[in-house]
């Protein structure tokens, strides 16, 4: 049996861990990824992911387009570094409380703040895992807060996934309303009450009738935090779970993942279409109901107008 010789590091990898071959010659003034990469958030904290190129980042810096590439050979890479400056290290402040729970909130709260900060990261494509120095010191630091626990291994990392995506969602919706009040000049409080407003005019209690309800109370203008509310809530179910595990309650083989059907991610063409049918089909059955409950309130019109005449 031959041994198989491991992958070659990308090279955008490489240069995050600092493994990659500098290059053999360069421009005559001082250069090095450090600088460039500095440059390239710079644009992007300023003027968002759009602004970053090669040419203006070498605009930025004095260079030119071609010097750069003999350090970043690729705007993808030249992005993967960006993320790992920009994601930097967890910050030491999570291991100053006590339990799981309270460092895994502590860690969510830190990378909402993260993505607030830089939220040109969110507009990144995923590209699998990040096997970069910052993004393993991050989902090394979940794994460490969740250690203490029965969790099996898979399970840890499960949970350091759900609140990471978490926190993304919340930096995903954060900044596309701090996205709104910078465009528009309002206050993000303007903002949620010009999106009250606009909700009010068109969602009726005969289409939509638990939203609507939702409305009147107010939901769209209420101070609590959602997304806090779903990662305490889910932090809970997980409580919960490990509860079982320290009573050595068994572990239900109906709880066992399933992976996702390979159809689906093969893309398959009749899938495809099949889904889109349903989708068309969905479509007209909810045009179909919104036109039989226009058509109630049109008989009951009518009826109500035939009993106050008789």
């Amino acid at each position: 049996m031959t041994e198989t010789e491991p992958p070659e590091l990308p090279r955008g990898i490489a240069l995050a861990w600092g493994v990659a071959a500098d290059p053999q010659r360069g421009p005559k003034r001082e250069m090095s990824v450090e600088k460039i990469v500095d440059a390239a958030v710079e644009l992007a904290d300023a003027e968002g992911i759009g602004a970053v190129s090669m040419a203006a980042v070498a605009a930025k810096l004095g260079f030119t387009p071609m010097s750069l590439y003999r350090y970043v050979s690729a705007k993808d890479d030249l992005l993967l570094l960006m993320q790992e400056q920009a994601t930097g290290l967890p910050p030491e402040s999570h291991l100053e409380v006590d339990g799981w729970r309270e460092r895994m909130l502590a860690l969510y709260e830190e990378q909402v703040l993260l993505y607030l900060r830089h939220p040109w990261m969110l507009s990144l494509p995923i590209n699998g895992s990040p096997i970069t120095p910052n993004s393993s010191a991050w989902l090394d630091a979940s794994l460490a807060a969740l250690e203490s626990t029965p969790l099996t291994a898979d399970e840890r990392v499960a949970v350091a996934l759900a609140v990471t995506g978490d926190a993304r969602w919340c930096g995903i919706v954060q900044a596309g309303y701090t996205a709104q009040s910078r465009g528009s000049g309002l206050t993000p409080e303007e903002v949620a009450v010009r999106e009250a407003t606009l909700y009010d005019r068109v969602i009726t209690a005969d289409e939509f009738p638990a939203l609507r309800r939702a409305i009147e109370e107010d939901v769209f203008l209420s101070p609590a935090d959602p997304f806090r509310f779903g990662m305490e809530r889910m932090l809970d179910g997980v409580a919960a779970y490990i509860a079982t595990l320290d009573r050595d309650e068994p572990r239900d083989p109906s709880d066992e993942w399933v992976a996702l059907d390979p159809a689906e991610l093969a893309g398959d063409r009749r899938l495809r279409e099949a889904q889109k049918a349903v989708r068309e089909a969905e479509k007209m059955l909810r045009a179909a109901r919104k036109v039989e409950r226009q058509t109630l309130r049109e008989a009951g019109e009518r009826l109500a107008k035939a009993a106050k005449s008789a």
